[in-house]
């Protein structure tokens, strides 16, 4: 019999780790910079990460979704991870946290 794992809990775990990876240029995880649109997990614990980037020439347009797509996949029972950039909406300071605020100084 199959164990079955709770998508809401890995979906959690999935910001967790999320949170761990920061932009080089902003003191700042990517998750409360807003730069995570949509995290979807399925039922065959597939993960897909919609995300943005600060903009379109980012330096590490390349390096940071790479780095996403490697650290979700090591989270326990994440069988695949895709991450797809969009640029629509744009990024904008508006989709920051409070708390990414507060520490940017913006507040």
């Amino acid at each position: 019999m199959e164990t079955k794992i709770d998508t809401n809990k890995l979906g959690m775990d999935i910001v967790d780790r999320l949170k761990t990876i920061y932009d080089p240029e902003i003191p700042v995880d990517i998750y409360e910079l807003g730069l995570i649109y949509d995290v979807m997990v399925s039922t065959d614990y597939e993960v897909k990460i919609l995300m943005t980037l600060t903009s379109p020439n980012c330096p590490v347009a390349e390096s940071l979704p790479r780095e996403v797509e490697e650290k979700v996949k090591s989270i326990a029972n994440v069988k695949d991870a895709e991450v797809e950039i969009t640029f629509d909406p744009p990024w904008s300071k508006d989709l920051m946290s409070e708390e990414a605020k507060l520490e940017l100084g913006m507040l």
